[in-house]
Parts: structure tokens; sequence; C-alpha cells
């Protein structure tokens, strides 16, 4: 795709998204106005397989960052499908991370809000940047999706943690990956180069969701690697590569910046789930396999598809690092 299409692509979509943010404030203003504050339990119902993306980015780059999750409580049926309440969007919402501002104030570009303490829905586990609360760890225990929360909690588990020594990864959050589509070449260079340092790291992993509007979210996660030594952009979709427009155009929108204008995207061969609420367990778990594998090769290419033992046991073995780093489960 041509840069200036890319460009004018990226404008397009900042301008709507700016515009839906004052829509939706002033609806909040009338909510506050007719009950006379706002509920933050109550932020709004999820129906079937949409998911309430809460990403807008202005023209400076500002903005609420809480990258698009599925449903939270939407329970698979006999079939895998199902729908439900969203009710867990206060989680994400208290746990958001700001769209970076504009880069000329590089040490201030991503803010984290502080979590609020609920005695109903208290934090379990906490890292410097995530928090998960009791209703998040309890999509774990059964046929659900998980949230945006979960993700961004296992992918800071990985940098501030398991990776920590380990300066070629940077793992780039749900949150993060989908700001990042509003963002020009300033602000990409703003938060990737100068607070990340990302051209000293060979190695990116970024989570991706299909969202492709503020109104409507996506209903799907994959998982996108930039890899400096293969100069490729590997991606792996475990539900039949549905999510790769998606990643294509988060790959286009950074190229540049990341200096791999020459990379090629390449779709993997990968597992692909058996039922359609498994993707963000595909997510996680491949991004342990490939970090592993590029730990030992220092490439991503060639790296096996999963084994489905390690789907089915990887729910309860993040319960249990969860309950590793807290102390209330």
């Amino acid at each position: 795709m041509p840069r200036n299409v890319r460009q004018k692509k990226r404008a397009e979509r900042r301008v709507q998204a700016a515009a839906a943010a004052a829509v939706d404030e002033v609806a909040n203003d009338n909510k506050k106005l007719i009950n006379g504050e706002l509920d933050e339990q109550a932020m709004g119902d999820g129906h079937g397989n949409e998911v309430s993306t809460n990403a807008s980015c202005n023209a400076n780059g500002n903005g609420d960052g809480n990258a698009s999750g599925k449903d939270q409580n939407a329970n698979g049926n006999a079939n895998g499908n199902g729908s439900g309440s969203n009710n867990n969007n206060s989680n994400n919402n208290n746990n958001n991370s700001l769209c970076p501002a504009s880069s000329s104030n590089n040490t201030n570009l991503m803010h984290t809000k502080k979590p609020k303490t609920s005695r109903a829905d208290p934090i379990l586990a906490s890292l410097s940047k995530n928090a998960l609360r009791m209703s998040d760890v309890q999509l774990l225990h059964g046929p659900h999706w998980l949230n945006d929360a979960i993700l961004n909690f296992y992918f800071a588990y990985l940098e501030e943690i398991k990776y920590k020594s380990n300066s070629d990864f940077l793992f780039v959050t749900p949150e993060m990956s989908q700001c990042m589509l509003y963002m020009d070449d300033k602000e990409l260079h703003g938060l990737l180069v100068s607070q990340h340092q990302v051209l000293r790291k060979p190695f990116l992993f970024m989570a991706v969701n299909d969202s492709e509007s503020r109104d409507r979210g996506g209903a799907h996660w994959s998982l996108v690697v930039a890899s400096r030594p293969d100069k490729s952009f590997f991606h792996f979709d475990s539900y039949g590569g549905g999510n790769t427009s998606s990643s294509m155009e988060l790959v286009n929108n950074i190229k540049d910046v990341l200096e791999m204008q020459h990379a090629r995207f390449r779709g993997m061969r990968c597992l692909q789930q058996s039922n359609d609420y498994d993707c963000g367990i595909h997510v996680i778990c491949m991004a342990d396999q490939i970090t592993d594998y590029v730990n030992r090769f220092d490439s991503v290419d060639g790296v096996q598809p999963l084994h489905q033992d390690v789907i089915k046991a990887k729910r309860n073995q993040l319960i249990k690092l969860v309950a590793s780093l807290g102390q209330h489960i």
C-alpha cells in the first residue's frame, strides 16, 4: 500500500475516532444528568460476538487506549458458540493506558491509571503496568473468551518477570497495538523508538485484534512477530487467517518506523482452535512457544505448531500463575 494512501487512511480513522469520542462524552454527560452520577460498574452491554472497543486517539495521539477484548462473559454452548452480557468493562476502564501523546515528551508517552479498589471485584494480582481482578480470573475457569486485561497482564508478565533480563524482546500489549493503528510516524517514533528502544530489539511480539472501528469491536485475537534476523513479520492466526487484513494494516503502519520496510509478511501454519473462544489462549501459548524457540535458535523461522494438549492445560497454568503472583485466590 503506498505510503500516502496509508497516511490518508490513518487520518480518516483518527478523525472518525475523535468524533465518536466527542459523541460519547456528550452521551455520558447526559446520563450523569439523568442518573445523578455514572455507575462505573455498568458501562454497557455486549451482545453475541461483539466486542466493546474503547480505543480512541485524537489528532494528537491522545485518548483512551483500551484495546478491544472479547465479551468477557460469553458462554460457549455445545457447539462452542454463545452470548452473554459484558459486565466486566469496568475492569478494563480501571486498567487503561492512555494512547501516547505527542512525541515531544518522550518521558510521558504512556500513562497507566492506578486500578481502583473494589470489594465486589478485588484485584488478585498486579504488576507494574497491569492488574487482574477476580472477574478477569473467573474467565479462565470455563469456556469463555479472554478479555484484553488477561492478555495485557500476561504480556506484562513476560516482559517484567520471565524475560526481564532479555533485551532482545519487546512485548506489545493489545491496548498498545490498538493505539498504534491511530498514530502517525512521528508518534510511533516517540513510542517505539524513543520510549521502547525498538531499533535495538530483534523481536517484537504483538497481540492484534480484528477491530475495525471504535463503535463495533472485533471478534478474534492473533499474534504478529516482527523478526529482524528473519527480515519478516510472522502472522500466527488460530482461526483460518481471518485476522490477516488487520495484522497487515498494523504492519504497514509501523514497518517504516521499525526500519523494516523490506521485510516480508508471512502467514504461518499453526494449530487451529477447536472452538470459537480459545483464540486468546492460542496467542498466549504461541507467544510462549516462539519465545522459547527464539531463545535457542535466534530465529522464528522453523517453529513448529502447538500441540492441543498445551492449549488444554494453559487455563489452569494461568490460574496458578496468578495465584503465585497474588494472595487472594
